[in-house]
This record gives C-alpha cells, sequence and structure tokens, in this order.
C-alpha cells in the first residue's frame, strides 16, 4: 500500500514540460495547425524507438517559440494524412517493387534491406492527423504560486515550426488521462481504480514487460448524482463495469459522518475531502439476476454477499426465507391506490380498453384528504373502494383470512336487494340473513349486495327518490363504473354482458399482489435507500411488463419522495439507480413525454441528488432527452453504422467510430472508451474485472 501512495503522489508532482520532452519520446514535428487538428511528419525510426503510435495515443506538442513560456497542446493521434511528397514516394516505391528489389527495413534500425540509404530514409516518411484536444500551461495561482492548468481548446497557436512533438507514456501518460481538478489527487483514498490505459485491440507493444502499464482512476463524485451510460454488444464487459462503479460508490458512502434526518439544517452534498455528506443509497434494477445471485462470472460471489447486511434484495416471485429476498409484490387489499396503480399501468401497456374500462380506470380511489368520518364524501369513497376490492376479490385476488368490508348503505337498499321487490311489513319481520353493509361483510357478501344494487337499480324506487330529494343519484359514476365491472353487466336488470372484472384475472396481475404483506414495497425501498443501503431488485423471473411496472412504480416512488423532500428544503443523501437492460425499461429514440420518470430521473435528478447508471446495447434505443443530459460514458463495441452515427453527437466520440466496429472476441472484453465528468477528453481503457476479494 505504501507503495501505491508513493507513485500516486509522485504523478500527481511530475513536471509534464520536463518529463514529457525527453529526447528518447521524440516522434516527430507539425507541418500544419490550427485550433482543431494538427498534421505531423513522423518516421518510422520515431515510431519504433517509443514502441509505436497507436490510434489513439495521446501526444505532446511542446511550444518551443518562446525561451520563458511554458505551454504543451496535448494531441491525439487519429488516422494516417498525406504529405506533398507521398505521389513521388509512391511511384519509386512501385518502381523498386516491379524490380524485385528487397525494399524492407526500417531507416536507422538494423536490417539487410538492399535500398540505399537516401532512399530508404525517404521512404520512411508519412503524416499523422491529429485532434487538439486542448493545452498544458503554466500560471500563476492567487497566492503567486506556479502551477499548471489544463484549457480544452487553443487560446492561440503560431506557425507549425514552433512545435515539436513527443509521444506521452508512463509517468507523464497517467498524469494526462488522470486530471482532477484543484489541488485534489488522482488515486487519493476516494477514489477507484477502475482500469488501466489501452489504445488499441493489437497489444505487441502494450504487452512488452518493459512498457509500465498505467493505471487509471475514477473519483465516484462524477458518477454519484450524475448519469452514466454503458453501451455495447452483449458479453463486452458492462455488468462488469456496472459492478466496479457500485463498488467505488460504496467505498465513499460507507465513509459518510452524519445520518439523514428530517431536519432542514443545509448540509453540502460532499465534504472538502470528497466524501458524501450522508450514506448514499443504490438501488439495482437486476433483469439478469447476476446482482442477486450469486454466479460464476464473479468467482460465485455476488454484490449482496460482498455487503452483507447492507443488502436487501427484493424478488417478483416468492421464494423459501432461508434465501433471505423480500417478497416484491403489493397487498392490494391493504395498499388500495399503488394495486390500483399497477391495474391501470396493466392496462395501459397491454392496450386493454373500452368505454367502461376506461370509466373503470378513471376512478380515483386517493382517500379524501380531511373528510370526516361521516361526510357524504367520506361515505361514498368508502362505497367505491368496497366495490372495487370485490373486484379484486372475484377476479382471483386472495385476501387475508377473515377479511371483511364495512361501508353504509342503507335498510331499504338492503330489503329489496334481499326480497328482489319492495317488502311488506310482513315479510321484514320474518326476514332473516339480510345483508347489512354498515356490521362489517364478507367479500362474498360484498359482492352479493352491490351485484343486486346494480341489477335493481332502475326497479327500487328508493333511488329515484334519492335522485328527487338530493338532487344527485345516489351512486356516483365512480360507483357506477365499479358496480358495473363487479356485476359484468352494462345496464341494471342484468342487460349489455361484459367482461368485467374478468379482465382483472390474468396471470400477471395475479402475481403482482401478496395478502402475506402489509407494507408496500414502494414505502419501505425508499426508507432502505435513505439509510445508505443497497437495494437489489430481481426482476429476473418477471415478464417484461412486469419488470417495466415495478421498475417504473419504484422509480416514481423515489422521486417523488425526494421532490418532497427538496420542496420542504430537507436534505437529499444521495440515491443511484441501476438499469441493466435499459432499453427494456426507458422510453425510446423519439419519445417526447417528458412526464415519464425516466425522463423526468434524467432532467431533474441532479438537483434532488439522484443519479442514474443504465447499460443496453443500443446507443439509438435510448431517449435522446436521457442521453442528453448524460455526463459520463462507457463505449465498448458496437457493430454497425447506425450506432456510429447516434454516437457521434457526443463528445468527441467521433474519433472512435472506426475503432469501435472492430472486435475480437476473445481479447477486448472490457475495452472501452471512457469519458467521465471531470476528464474533459475521452481516455481508452481496459477495465478491471470486478473481484469479490476486497483489497
Amino acid at each position: 500500500m505504501s507503495d501505491i501512495k508513493a507513485d500516486i503522489l509522485k504523478v500527481a508532482s511530475i513536471d509534464i514540460f520536463k518529463e514529457g520532452k525527453k529526447e528518447e519520446l521524440f516522434v516527430g514535428r507539425p507541418f500544419a495547425i490550427d485550433y482543431d487538428k494538427a498534421q505531423i511528419l513522423v518516421a518510422d525510426a520515431w515510431k519504433h524507438r517509443v514502441k509505436g503510435i497507436p490510434q489513439g495515443a495521446f501526444l505532446l506538442a511542446f511550444y518551443e517559440g518562446e525561451k520563458d513560456v511554458e505551454e504543451v497542446v496535448l494531441l491525439r493521434a487519429l488516422k494516417p494524412t498525406p504529405l506533398p511528397t507521398d505521389k513521388d514516394m509512391v511511384s519509386t516505391m512501385i518502381a523498386y517493387y516491379k524490380e524485385g528489389t528487397h525494399t524492407s527495413g526500417l531507416s536507422g534500425v538494423e536490417q539487410d534491406s538492399k535500398l540505399d540509404d537516401f532512399t530508404r530514409y525517404e521512404f520512411s516518411f508519412s503524416g499523422l492527423e491529429c485532434r487538439v484536444l486542448g493545452t498544458f500551461y503554466t500560471t500563476k495561482d492567487s497566492s503567486g504560486r506556479t502551477i499548471t492548468e489544463f484549457g480544452a481548446d487553443l487560446e492561440n497557436f503560431y506557425s507549425a515550426n514552433n512545435y515539436s512533438v513527443y509521444k506521452a507514456t508512463g509517468d507523464v501518460l497517467s498524469k494526462i488521462v488522470n486530471q482532477r481538478e484543484g489541488d485534489t489527487i488522482a488515486g487519493n483514498a476516494n477514489e477507484a481504480k477502475i482500469g488501466k490505459v489501452r489504445f488499441s485491440s493489437s497489444r505487441r507493444f502494450q504487452n512488452d514487460i518493459t512498457e509500465k502499464s498505467v493505471d487509471v482512476w475514477v473519483n465516484p463524485k462524477d458518477f454519484v448524482g450524475k448519469r452514466t451510460a454503458l453501451f455495447g454488444m452483449t458479453r463486452t464487459g458492462k455488468s462488469n463495469t456496472v459492478k466496479k462503479i457500485i463498488e467505488a460508490t460504496e467505498n465513499i458512502s460507507s465513509k459518510a459522518p452524519n445520518v439523514l434526518s428530517n431536519t432542514t439544517t443545509a448540509q453540502e452534498p460532499f465534504l472538502k475531502t470528497s466524501e458524501p455528506s450522508f450514506p448514499v443509497g443504490q438501488i439495482i434494477f437486476d433483469v439478469n439476476g447476476e446482482y442477486a445471485n450469486a454466479n460464476l462470472q464473479d468467482e460465485g460471489t455476488a454484490i449482496y454477499e460482498m455487503y452483507g447486511e447492507k443488502v436487501t434484495r427484493y424478488s417478483v416471485m416468492e421464494k423459501p426465507l432461508e434465501d433471505g429476498f423480500k417478497i416484491m409484490k403489493v397487498n392490494f387489499y391493504a395498499d388500495v391506490t399503488t394495486g390500483f396503480e399497477l391495474i391501470k399501468n396493466y392496462f395501459d401497456e397491454n392496450k386493454i380498453s373500452g368505454d367502461y374500462v376506461n370509466n373503470f380506470t378513471a376512478v380515483d380511489l386517493t382517500p379524501p384528504e380531511g373528510a370526516e368520518a361521516k361526510s357524504s364524501e367520506q361515505i361514498r369513497y368508502e362505497r367505491v373502494q368496497a366495490a372495487y376490492l370485490c373486484c379484486l376479490y372475484k377476479a382471483g385476488f386472495k385476501p387475508k383470512a377473515n377479511f371483511t368490508v364495512k361501508f353504509t348503505g342503507n335498510k331499504e337498499i338492503n330489503y329489496f336487494n334481499h326480497f328482489g321487490h319492495k317488502p311488506t311489513e310482513e315479510e321484514i319481520n320474518q326476514a332473516e340473513n339480510i345483508i347489512v353493509p354498515s356490521t362489517g361483510l364478507s367479500l362474498e357478501e360484498a359482492s352479493t349486495w352491490f351485484t343486486k344494487t346494480w341489477k335493481f337499480y332502475n326497479d327500487n324506487e328508493f333511488f329515484k327518490k334519492y335522485e328527487q330529494k338530493k338532487g344527485y343519484e345516489w351512486a356516483d359514476d365512480d360507483l357506477k363504473a365499479m358496480m358495473i365491472f363487479l356485476s359484468t353487466y352494462k345496464s341494471p336488470n342484468e342487460k349489455n354482458s361484459v367482461s368485467g372484472y374478468k379482465k382483472l384475472r390474468n396471470r400477471e396481475l395475479l402475481e403482482l399482489h401478496t395478502n402475506s404483506s402489509d407494507v408496500s414495497f414502494e414505502v419501505e425501498i425508499p426508507q432502505l435507500l435513505r439509510k445508505g443501503q443497497i437495494v437489489i431488485v430481481d426482476l429476473s423471473q418477471g415478464s417484461p411488463v412486469v419488470q417495466k411496472l415495478f421498475s417504473e412504480r419504484i422509480c416514481r416512488g423515489v422521486f417523488n419522495d425526494s421532490m418532497s423532500r427538496f420542496v420542504k428544503n430537507e436534505n437529499n443523501n444521495f440515491i443511484q439507480f441501476y438499469f441493466e437492460e435499459a432499453h427494456n425499461l426507458f422510453p425510446k429514440k423519439d419519445e417526447k413525454d417528458l412526464t415519464d420518470i425516466y425522463n423526468r430521473l434524467a432532467k431533474e435528478g441532479a438537483k434532488l441528488s439522484i443519479g442514474m447508471v443504465y447499460a443496453t446495447q443500443e446507443v439509438s434505443s435510448i431517449s435522446s432527452n436521457i442521453l442528453k443530459n448524460t455526463q459520463n460514458w462507457f463505449i465498448a463495441h458496437l457493430n454497425n453504422d447506425d450506432e456510429m452515427k447516434e454516437l457521434r453527437k457526443y463528445y468527441d466520440f467521433s474519433d472512435f467510430t472506426e475503432s469501435l466496429i472492430k472486435f475480437s472476441s476473445n481479447n477486448d472484453k472490457g475495452f472501452v472508451r471512457m469519458k467521465t465528468y471531470t476528464n474533459p477528453f475521452i481516455v481508452p481503457v481496459q477495465i478491471d474485472r470486478f473481484s469479490a476479494k476486497k483489497n
């Protein structure tokens, strides 16, 4: 550990103007330069000496026009560029080929070429086009101390002959790829090593044992409260990278000094030492089950085993208690509004509609605020809710044992329902087993009561007299919608038969319900996240509809909780969302609905201290509203031009489109181009393999 600290301090204190300009690192001179690009003259011998210039390599163009000015332009090698002499060289080379002359051999390197020294020397030169990434320069800080700063552009440029170009390697390269603001030192105790610099799929030079590998560090602050995208074909290492981010985030979360409370004493999101003020909550939507369950690719250990008691796992399927999963279902009878919202979402997803269905889903089952127990508003709500619960019961949603409903009916309705007509005094006196709602009914009894009430709605004079007296009907539109759904008849007297409650009799809907829990996961999960816990939602055994419904409900619950705290001026801790196979959940590319919860997380999440990390195969499958608000990008192999066309819109990924489309399945897993929030340019990285063994 002491050796690592020494290396970190060494890199932090390196003088890039001195160490980066060593003679053995010289690669050429520019013959053209502007604000965006530079054209460099390079020679085979110079390239050989520095062990090659791979596409994407970082080069340093030192300004030499003034003695006392320290300025170096950072370049990225892109592709060959023509030299004015190329046509003559090609003509001469072809002539030698035709003569059968042995032409191979590097100028300045021992070889047995038959070419004369002058021709071989001329052949060795070529042009290299480079991207201008910015400028390193020295300046004075407020205390008069000389410091080195980096600007992501050129303030000015001079004639190309005023520059010489060197390859960035070793500690200089480390300084470049691990830039930090101010006095922050890359690789400090709050940062995480995510991988090593890697420029190309081929690594003959990079694997040379004399070539020092360069570690790449990330600051979790770049991810916490930000949006992070991981794109790449299947099996290119996206999930491995996500796990590294989770690990890094948990590392700084464990150092948070405060416990979140409802006090309004303002706290900065981060301390000066870069730890968050409060523990970071993390929630993983695990579509494939690899975070919640032990798996071979992580040495048999998943995230939940690494962090033990800090992890709570939910499953959409009931599992044995010893497995340690909480059931992620809703008790539709205990949490009425949540259950009803899930039904409405399910109907919407599956395009289940029709006039009576639309009337059913339009009912508001939110309890009236501030209504007195015997008020008309409360009495009507209780009737509607009871009728809805009867619909659930008839559809097959099992309630707890001895579950009852109680609501206000009317004795005239009770008698008419029992006899099927207005009874005589003698019939009333002799009647037995009259169903009286105010005394509490089983769901079977309540279903019978509502069904008969609707059947006799036009025949029972009580309803006509009620409307004449009150000016409105006894059954409002909401109750009518519920009685139609329950009775399966659109009109009284059992006319106009419809499916009604049978539309709820669907396996996917029934699997959303449990009678074993009184606390909704929508309430419990935000509470866990506020404590800095890791929540893993195992969706691997749920259908696509179930996956989408639960994910959206959880996201909306956390978002609303965060917004409520924000409005009340209460502190929010950071909460990180992780979405695997995000294309199954997120809105599509052209989706313009800004009220969609994922669009809102992307656009409004920052002010609420909500971050999101999403992984998928295709850039083009994600809503542009989300992409435009994404700060961190990890791009692995993509296999078609359509994806490249989309990727070119963001940062300087256009420099990598040709290399990203090339892929070696045996050699390139985890090879990404990484752009993080604080780093002004993209860095090509080989991501370290996630390991269950804590360092």
